[in-house]
């Protein structure tokens, strides 16, 4: 029975680690953390879009991190390694924490998910569902749901190509809740390989998206954000219509 305890009892504080630096590490594009125990102690394994803000100037924010694990969640010697997300926008962590972002900010919901959802299939996803639920409009508890490309939502399959994550985050109206799942093409099992694109217009693709991809410009998460605001106000979610209608 002790055995099983010490699993609860890791799990548990796995998940208070991974709420922690969901908060502390945020400008750092914080997606997960790996944690296993090792014969020397403990190796903790961040991934992160921006690495350096985690790391610090002469690795102080490594130190500062390794003494908070240490300390406030009891971790063995803590060997923190950050690695870095080459795709954030296939990362439903990434995005859950970007989407939520947009909405504390203030941005109408409907826009924050027609944004996210398109930067997660302008970046080479087979398809992706966002739902969002909670006070969206009103006093009553609602939900919708988008979706976009190609899914699995069952078998064996689905559990290889899709991934996905949930946060909540509070706003005027209320707590609302984002779920976001993401199927990913590299993943997907050869003998269902999709027709697609040919190389060169992949490579075309991949030109005009590096030109003009916000995250080039902004050094952490937060200037992302708001670099995305100015995009996401152009965007017609016909939410306005709604409105003079009721």
């Amino acid at each position: 029975m002790s055995s099983v305890k010490n699993v609860i009892k890791d799990n548990y504080n796995a998940m208070l680690i991974n709420d922690f630096l969901r908060q502390k590490i945020k400008d750092a594009g914080f997606s997960n953390v790996e944690i296993s125990k090792t014969p020397t102690g403990t190796r903790v394994v961040l991934h992160v879009t921006r690495p350096g803000i985690v790391i610090g100037r002469k690795g102080t924010g490594i130190k500062d991190l390794t003494e908070i694990l240490e300390k406030q969640f009891g971790l063995k010697n803590p060997q923190i390694a950050v690695e870095e997300i080459l795709k954030p926008e296939l990362s439903p962590n990434v995005m859950c924490n970007r989407m939520a972002s947009h909405l504390e900010r203030g941005t109408a919901f409907r826009r924050a998910t027609m944004w996210t959802m398109q930067q997660i299939m302008d970046n080479g996803a087979m398809g992706t569902q966002i739902t969002i639920s909670g006070k969206l409009r009103g006093d009553r508890s609602a939900f919708e749901k988008h979706s976009a490309g190609i899914l699995p939502r069952a078998g064996h399959h689905a559990d290889v190509v899709v991934s996905e994550d949930i946060v909540h985050v509070e706003t005027a109206m209320g707590l609302i809740g984002i779920r976001i799942r993401i199927a990913r093409k590299e993943k997907l099992v050869p003998e269902f390989e999709l027709k697609g694109k040919t190389q060169e217009q992949k490579d075309e693709e991949a030109k005009k998206k590096l030109e003009n991809d916000l995250a080039e410009k902004a050094k952490t998460e937060s200037e992302l954000i708001e670099l995305e605001e100015e995009k996401i106000k152009k965007i017609d979610s016909m939410e306005e219509d709604e409105e003079m209608l009721k």
